[in-house]
């Protein structure tokens, strides 16, 4: 049987997230990563990621992810256009198959995270 996942806004903010290591491609600073999986039996990848400060390239992303920022200071640069994009806390950011660009981490971010 399949029953829904509800994740209260306090444990989203607070939960222990188990440390994974450095960031994959990591080329500026010691981005550590932690995360906590939700929901298991769902499509995709879902959970919450913090990340400490350092910054790392994304070429050619093989899916899509839909990340909503809970707390903490990143940049990203999108290869195609140039843009350069703060986000924080509140803001949403949809990266589709294909894109190209950069993270950096300026303070720990902590992310909702949906990749599929």
């Amino acid at each position: 049987m399949n029953t829904f996942t509800i994740v209260k806004s306090t444990d989203i903010q607070s939960c222990e997230l188990a440390s994974v290591g450095q960031r994959a491609g990591a080329d500026k600073g010691d981005p550590q990563i932690a995360i906590q999986q939700l929901a298991p039996e769902a499509v995709g990848n879902l959970g919450i990621w913090e990340c400490q400060p350092g910054g790392w390239p994304v070429v050619n992303r093989p899916d899509t992810e839909f990340t909503y920022i809970i707390s903490g200071r990143a940049v990203l640069t999108d290869d195609a256009t140039g843009e350069v994009v703060e986000v924080t806390s509140g803001d949403l950011i949809i990266l589709p198959p294909g894109w190209s660009g950069r993270w950096d981490v300026i303070e720990a971010v902590r992310k909702i995270y949906a990749i599929y």
